[in-house]
């Protein structure tokens, strides 16, 4: 069987994905953070979920995987953990002021990486890339 004329749009977006992926981390180490801790200080930011289950399904992280980041930001000063005095079997997760300015410093660091990756393109390619990443989402869901 001939090799395909082009490579599959499957295995480039892959690619891409796990380049971006590194440069992302890289951008987050250098402010002294990791895509766990951002994307908890994102989602206690936004104050939309505030126990341990309710951040876990939000940042898409294993219950165990999650207790193990929170523990470390806790050591950290990020973020307090309590029982929820109406249900002792929930924690409630809570920004310090040390995490708010974690987030702020480490907002500094992705908005840089995010006008990197948005040079040369105009806001019309922009929305269209994000229609494109939007339909081959759908379109790989279709098969599960």
């Amino acid at each position: 069987m001939p090799a395909p004329p082009t490579e599959a749009i499957g295995l480039e977006v892959t690619r891409t994905a796990k380049v971006l992926s590194r440069a992302f981390d890289e951008a987050l180490g250098d402010g002294g953070g990791s895509l766990p801790t951002w994307l908890v200080l994102v989602s206690l930011m936004g104050k939309t979920h505030d126990t341990q289950r309710d951040l876990a399904e939000a940042v898409g992280i294993e219950g165990a995987t999650l207790t193990h980041h929170l523990s470390r930001m806790e050591a950290a000063g990020l973020v307090t953990r309590r029982r929820d005095p109406e249900n002792r079997r929930a924690q409630q997760v809570e920004l310090t002021s040390i995490g708010e300015e974690t987030f702020h410093s480490l907002l500094q660091h992705v908005s840089t990486f995010d006008r990197q990756l948005r040079a040369g393109f105009a806001d019309k390619e922009l929305a269209q890339l994000r229609g494109f990443l939007d339909r081959l989402r759908a379109n790989a869901a279709k098969g599960d």
